[in-house]
């Protein structure tokens, strides 16, 4: 298949090909994808499958440039993120409130992602993806009406892929790098609750167990280094390609506590003008939220509103962000040293799951008995490059 362009639109030619034996995972549906976009939603793809077996529940992936901005499985919206997502009153079946919750994550940085979904596409997670500003969509099937909405997106540019469930890769993957080629085997184990067996110490939730589970997935196909906050079904924190484990958790955890304030009442009762487009007003209320606004930021935004403009302080920030409780952390690699629980520990987490192995094991299972942190050693690496 040809492609729009490489990563670049200088690099004019890009084509992805079946293997060998002429199978192939996927079937173009709708639109021209480019070499990013199928690098995204093979990925997701494979993210949202898996995610699917692990927790038995519809999952969905919103991508950007080959990581997760957020990913979440199909569990109830409470009425504050009901109102904090814009879908108060919307009957949304499994498969749109898995992807409403991964979209929900990170809105700013899913700004024209690439969606994936593990179940089939039915029209209201059609016509909600018809409203947000998005690149394409993997699925494994689609219901025609929603094969024709999402059609009609994007002036008819919208990338639709259908993906094979059945489909297993082969047991080796290459890639060629400044003329050398490069061959490994795929990191073909399935994350499942077998790996959380490893309780160090603590107790582990039901929902702690799905949202470690949902993490180390997520992870897996996720750029190294990497460290994910998860809650209630979601991630709320991905913090991706840091070279240091604990800027990957201080990235995550800041991305956790903005998720978090999101629902400040504050936040919830920003009244926009009519004409105000969505995503205006999802950067408008990061923006409220972070609060360093320029001057010309302050004068557009109070221009938007509908009512005056009443800052959030730092004391009414602090005050909602310690009420943040019952997080499950995941790191892709050991954590090294104890500084990354003290960070995790100020953004409400509370279990833990890391392959283990560093010479201070002692001293991270010693930080999290004195926070109260469960920890497990998953004895698993999920390096992703």
């Amino acid at each position: 298949m040809q492609l729009k362009y490489g990563c670049n639109p200088q690099q004019s030619f890009a084509s992805i090909e079946a293997l060998a034996d002429g199978t192939a995972p996927i079937a173009l549906r709708n639109g021209n994808p480019s070499y990013i976009n199928l690098l995204d939603a093979l990925n997701a793809w494979q993210l949202v499958h898996e995610a699917r077996q692990a927790t038995g529940l519809a999952t969905a992936a919103s991508f950007k440039h080959v990581s997760p901005a957020g990913a979440a499985v199909a569990t109830p919206l409470s009425p504050e993120l009901a109102r904090a997502y814009e879908v108060e009153g919307k009957a949304l079946t499994p498969a749109a409130l898995a992807y409403v919750r991964a979209r929900g994550a990170d809105p700013k940085c899913s700004f024209g992602d690439y969606a994936a979904l593990s179940d089939p596409v039915d029209v209201e997670t059609a016509r909600f993806l018809k409203g947000v500003v998005s690149d394409g969509i993997i699925a494994p099937a689609y219901e025609p009406e929603a094969l024709e909405i999402l059609k009609s997106k994007k002036n008819g540019g919208f990338i639709v892929i259908q993906a094979d469930p059945a489909f297993e890769p082969p047991g080796r993957e290459s890639r060629e790098i400044f003329g050398m080629k490069l061959v490994q085997d795929r990191n073909a184990h399935r994350v499942s609750e077998a790996d959380l067996e490893g309780v160090v110490c603590g107790q582990l939730t039901e929902d702690a167990r799905r949202d470690l589970l949902l993490g180390l997935v997520a992870l897996k196909y996720t750029q190294s280094n990497s460290v994910g906050y998860a809650l209630d079904g979601q991630m709320i924190g991905i913090g991706a390609g840091q070279q240091s484990r604990v800027d990957c958790t201080k990235l995550a955890g800041s991305k956790a506590d903005l998720w978090h304030l999101g629902t400040h009442p504050k936040v919830l009762g920003l009244a926009f003008k009519k004409g105000v487009k969505r995503q205006e007003r999802i950067n408008w209320r990061v923006r409220y939220i972070e609060g360093d606004l320029t001057s010309f930021e302050e004068e557009a935004l109070r221009e938007a509103l509908a009512g005056p403009l009443d800052p959030l302080t730092d004391d009414e920030r602090r005050e909602w962000i310690a009420g943040l409780d019952g997080v499950s952390l995941a790191s892709d690699g050991f954590i090294p040293f104890r500084d990354n629980i003290d960070h995790a520990q100020k953004h409400g987490v509370r279990f833990i799951a890391q392959p283990g192995g560093s010479t201070r094991d002692g001293e991270i299972e010693a930080a999290c008995r004195e926070y109260g942190i469960t920890l497990v050693h998953t004895k698993l690496r999920l390096f992703h490059h």
